[in-house]
Formats: C-alpha cells, structure tokens, sequence
C-alpha cells in the first residue's frame, strides 16, 4: 500500500525516528505515454507526462508541503504562512489542516484561478488578497517570519525542494532504471526544476538510473525574468501558476540549466493554450494552462530543429505538467467554448452526429 513520499522514499530524505509524518499519500502519480502525440513525430520521439494533477490537492505542490509540514511539526511550529499564485496555498492549507496547524496564506488579488481559491479557503485557512503582485506577497511573508514565529513554506523552504526531487525517483522507477535524455518543465518561482535535477542526480550517483537528462526550462513569454536576465515588475501570462517576475530560486535553476547542459527558454501565451488543447483532445490529460507550458516548449524547439543531430536515435523525453485542469475551470470554458442547448428531442441529437 502506498502511504507517501516520505515513507516510500525515507532513505533519501531529511527525516528521522523523531519526525511526525504529515500525508495525505502524495506522489506515485502516473507517468502518461503520450502515444498519439509521439506517433506524429516520425517514431524518433517517446514522449511521457508526468501527471502531477493526480496528487491529492491536484498539484506538484504536495510533494514538498508534506515534507515541510512534517518538518515544521517536529520543529514545534504552530503555524504556517506562505505567498502563493494558487498551488502552495491550496497544498499548505490541506496540509495544515491534517497537521492541526494554523494557515495563513497571501495571495495577488484577482490573480488567482477560482479552483485554487476555493481550495485554500474550504480547508479553513486565513486567505489574505494582496494588491500587487506574487512578489509583493512574498516580500510581506518574509517580513513577517523575521518577526513572528510563523515557519514559511514557500520553496525557498528548503525541504519543500527536497520532497519535490521524488518525482525525479518516480520517473526513473516507473521506466525501470532508465532516466530521459531531456526533461521539460514549466517554471514559474524556478524551485521545482533544481529539485528534478537533484533528484536525477542523487538517483545516478546512486547506480538507480543510467544516465543524467538535460534540464529544459520554459517560462511565459510575458512573465519570463530568467530569459530576459531582469525582473519583470509586472509579469502577465494567461499560465498563472507561473505568473512570477523574480523568481525566488533563479540561481539555482540557472545553476541546474549549466549542471545539466539544458536551457531555460520562453513560450507565448498562444504557444500554451494550444499544447493545452492537444494535450486534452489527443491525450486526454487535463491539466492548468501553465502545465502545458512544457509540451509548448518541446514543440517549440521541435519545429526549430533544435533535435535534429539524434535523428539515427530515439529520444526519450519526460515532461512535467505539474496540475490538474480543475484547478482553472474558467480558462478550460474560455478555451473549449460553452456546451450546446438543444431541444429534448432525437432529431436535435443526430444533428450533431
């Protein structure tokens, strides 16, 4: 029976005898061949989703808030706070409900998908709208744990990134001791692509997998800081789990791109909302807008040719979409279009046939 990633992964973990462990059976998310998609690319291609939306609040966000909560119980903590573009807030609100704990999270006012919002809420947490940005909720948190006893759960905790880099240990289980020749993921706050290349590398230097993946990193053309090599004050991108103008761990994703000979590039908005229909409509996986960020960016480098010296070779390619579609039900409306009203009559039935 699977009970977490703590339990299943104890080894490779930050905890001990000592350490409460706070789950809600985060993790063994399914890792999704993507035949039909693979299929279109000339069998020179495997494509494989790494479907973080199966995870119990819907997103990748458990994976680590399990790990910090865990942490921040055995620490003594009473409370917990953290910034949020929706994800954290709805991972630390249900962990902190199962721990016993208070929450407070802080959030961009009008900037957050409804689904988060009525996620963060529902658990009982105290939800505090932010007029400003991602960055400017982040700020406050932090002022506010260098003066009150509130331990912050954002990924600059640094066990939040090491409960992350199990989904790294999950792909390479599932495909048997085989690591990807390229892993893509979306990045927003720019934590959970160091974690992946943590994990893929405690997992090689440990004779678990065969070989080290190139780290490809995508950001929204209108919040894409680590790209433009500046802070975007106000960034702007339909993908808003990845609505973010300084990313709290910049270094360390530019570190992993350098380590693993990857990149971190950027996708426009229309580059997004179009994976994120050809991931509904020939995969089946619905996922949020900013998940498919990385399927926008496999393609894009694609269509560049930027693959064309493994032409006499298969590649492997693993890509994170790191929530679930219900997390924005108003963008899947948006983008799919509203249903048909129609007598109840058979006649009106076939008509659509």
């Amino acid at each position: 029976m699977w009970k977490g990633i703590i339990d299943h992964y104890r080894e490779f973990l930050p905890v001990s005898d000592r350490t409460p462990i706070v789950t809600l059976n985060e993790g063994n998310t399914p890792l999704i061949f993507g035949k039909n998609i693979s299929s279109r690319l000339d069998g020179k291609f495997k494509l494989f989703f790494k479907f973080e939306g199966a995870n119990p609040t819907g997103s990748f966000k458990d994976r680590g808030m399990t790990l910090a909560i865990s942490k921040a119980l055995e620490e003594g903590s009473k409370a917990v706070i953290c910034a949020s573009t929706g994800n954290t807030s709805a991972a630390a609100a249900a962990f902190a409900a199962q721990a016993g704990m208070k929450c407070m999270v802080l959030i961009p006012n009008g900037s957050i998908a409804l689904g988060k919002l009525a996620q963060a809420l529902i658990h009982g947490t105290i939800v505090l709208a932010v007029d400003g940005s991602f960055d400017d909720a982040l700020r406050v948190v932090k002022e506010v744990t260098q003066k009150y006893p509130l331990t912050l759960v954002n990924s600059i905790n640094p066990y939040r990134l090491e409960g992350q880099k199990t989904a790294a240990f999950e792909i390479c289980d599932s495909l048997e001791g085989r690591a990807p020749d390229f892993h893509f993921i979306p990045v927003g706050n720019a934590g959970n692509i160091s974690a992946y290349w943590q994990g893929y590398s405690e997992y090689f230097k440990l004779k678990k997998s065969d070989r080290l993946p190139r780290m490809m990193g995508f950001q929204a053309a209108g919040a894409a800081p680590i790209v433009e090599g500046h802070v975007i004050e106000k960034p702007e991108t339909i993908a808003t789990a990845i609505r973010i103008g300084n990313p709290a761990n910049w270094q360390k994703a530019l570190s992993t791109k350098e380590e693993s000979k990857g990149l971190i590039d950027k996708v426009t908005d229309q580059e997004i909302l179009e994976a994120y229909q050809i991931l509904a409509h020939d995969e089946g996986i619905f996922c949020e807008p900013a998940s498919a960020t990385s399927l926008a960016g496999f393609l894009k480098l694609h269509h560049q040719n930027f693959f064309e010296d493994r032409k006499k070779e298969e590649t492997l390619i693993t890509l994170t979409l790191t929530g679930h579609g219900l997390k924005d039900p108003d963008r899947a409306i948006k983008t799919a279009g509203e249903p048909h009203v129609i007598k109840p009559r058979m006649e009106e039935v076939i008509k659509w046939m």
